[in-house]
């Protein structure tokens, strides 16, 4: 099915405004067939899987046909669970976030009757709930129907196999007969089809097919991680196999910017690809991208749809994307041409739900797999480094130096400091590890080094020595300059957000950065005084989290 544009769908100015601030650019094939129906008042059957951006498609109806005048109860969107209904009520409160007066309540067990009753009774328009806390209300008064002008049964096939039929068709009985009756269901089960001849007009049936996927030539690896860690685990998957060559899909345009901004600081080639984007500047992005002088283009889907590039290693799913068929369009970048390719999706919270239906759609098996530790990330790219190095030996295929190893010699260094000498320079190490550690040498000097996972810290080792003390800067406070940067926590700053800036734009040691200090618009952080005039220099006007970066040195440290 063609895809829409939200603003082909005859929508108000408040919601084209909230829809563009979510960051999406297109509807999926749900929203675009039952939006414009469920404007026009006609009950709707809709028939599609989890994850195929239903919710938007019975909100988005429900918002605007709400009189913000009135407050009394005018939609109730009935959902199967708790965790469901919540999500669907924060998805609500994102759309209507530009409509005045326009307000939505959540009603579930195991939350405070009285943070209820308080909602009801202030005039919310928009009741979303599971069947059981709905009935309660309506057993006690507190939840009137008699203004209702819609009611929605989401994931209607799991409300009843929960048992709840008795009470949606209490519900249904109780609703005013003149209303628009709406339900969306995976599967349409002989007592659903009960329910939509006894309590619906004239239902309009709306089936998304669910596409097959033919992907066996891509190898599909997903992680499952907290939404914090998700840029360390991606830094350090594309440090494991030294990925040179991939794309990286993002659910909104907002989310590109900052993730593309977070792998620049970090020293990788990234660039960004999104709607909002001039098509001049796409153009140039892409001619970049196809040129190799960019690792890794940040997309939304709909900027990617015309990326034809043969040699993309991996496609990254930074989001899960609104329905299925997005998902194949995604990892169709890859493994083109005949070749093969990879996929992997990050995974956390309640996207493992998304993720399970496209596993059930696609005839080759999504693969968890467990985040790699620091050590293993070393430990590859030493046994890359060390098979490049091994083959180049045998091949004979160098440059002799015999002169210079000689004069060396003469000095006095043995011949393994000498060989151990040139590795590290050779490989960008920072100097330098005891010279008995077996450490990988990095292939990537410019790359900021991945954290840990939070779930995956030890706890508290002790930290290697990154320096050695000699080179190490000291920590009296005559030693550092103190800088002020023009953002902090209103601008989504975080201290690693600074250490990454500053070790990716400045490209120095991260240990140069001392104390680093949060206010609500700016940020002090202590430079070492012999790096602090070339982060200065270094920093000094670029892009940082979208904001023009300010920087200038405040005074050092210690002295007043």
């Amino acid at each position: 099915m063609q895809k829409k544009r939200f603003t082909e769908l005859g929508l108000s100015p408040e919601l084209i405004k909230a829809i563009d601030r979510i960051g999406y650019e297109e509807a999926s094939p749900i929203q675009g067939a039952a939006i414009p129906l469920l404007l026009g008042g006609a009950d709707v059957i809709g028939q599609s899987q989890t994850g195929s951006g239903k919710t938007a498609a019975f909100a988005i109806p429900v918002i605007e046909r709400v009189d913000p005048a009135r407050r009394e109860p005018q939609a109730l969107i009935l959902c199967p669970t708790r965790e469901l209904a919540v999500q669907v009520a924060e998805e609500v409160a994102k759309l209507a976030f530009y409509k005045r007066g326009v307000r939505e309540l959540p009603i579930y067990g195991g939350q405070s009757y009285e943070r209820q009753f308080r909602g009801l009774q202030q005039g919310a328009q928009i009741i979303i709930g599971t069947p059981g806390r709905v009935m309660d209300h309506l057993d006690r008064g507190t939840l009137k129907l008699s203004g209702l002008q819609t009611i929605v049964l989401d994931e209607a096939d799991r409300m009843l196999d929960m048992g709840f039929v008795d009470e949606i068709r209490t519900i249904l009985a109780q609703a005013p007969t003149e209303r628009q009756t709406v339900l969306f269901s995976a599967t349409l089960s002989a007592p659903i089809r009960e329910l939509i001849r006894t309590f619906t007009r004239d239902a309009v049936p709306v089936k998304i097919e669910a596409p097959t996927l033919t992907v066996s030539t891509i190898e599909q690896t997903y992680y499952e991680v907290e939404r914090r860690a998700k840029v360390e685990v991606l830094c350090r998957l594309i440090d494991l196999d030294d990925i040179r060559l991939g794309i990286v899909f993002c659910a909104t345009k907002m989310m590109v910017d900052e993730l593309a901004e977070q792998l620049t600081a970090r020293g990788y080639s990234a660039d960004k690809l999104h709607g909002d984007m001039s098509q001049a500047m796409r153009e140039r992005v892409m001619a970049k991208f196809r040129k190799g002088a960019l690792e890794f283009l940040v997309a939304t889907d709909v900027a990617a749809r015309g990326v034809d590039v043969d040699d993309i290693e991996v496609v990254f799913n930074y989001d899960l994307p609104q329905d299925a068929e997005d998902y194949i369009h995604r990892i169709g970048r890859t493994g083109r041409a005949g070749r093969s390719g990879r996929a992997i999706t990050l995974v956390s919270g309640r996207e493992i739900w998304k993720l399970q239906h496209i596993m059930r759609l696609s005839k080759a098996p999504i693969r968890r797999e467990r985040v790699p530790t620091l050590e293993q990330v070393e430990q590859k790219r030493a046994n890359v480094f060390f098979d490049t190095l091994r083959e180049t030996l045998e091949s004979g295929e160098y440059r002799r130096h015999d002169e210079w190893v000689d004069r060396l010699l003469a000095q006095g260094h043995v011949p393994t400091d000498i060989i151990s000498a040139l590795i590290h320079l050779a490989s960008g190490e920072k100097p330098a590890r005891p010279a008995s550690a077996p450490d990988a040498p990095a292939t990537r000097p410019a790359r900021k080094e991945t954290r840990e996972p939070r779930a995956e810290r030890p706890e508290r080792p002790e930290r290697p020595e990154r320096r050695d003390p000699a080179t190490r800067p000291s920590r009296k406070p005559s030693d550092w300059t103190r800088l002020t940067l023009n953002v902090g926590r209103d601008q989504g700053i975080s201290p690693g957000d600074v250490v990454g800036v500053i070790a990716g734009a400045a490209k120095v040691d991260r240990g140069v950065v001392g104390s680093i200090r949060l206010s609500a618009q700016q940020t002090t952080v202590d430079i070492a005084n012999n790096a602090a005039e070339h982060v200065i220099k270094k920093l000094s006007g670029i892009r940082f989290k979208g904001h023009e970066l300010t920087i200038f040195a405040a005074r050092t440290p210690g002295k007043r």
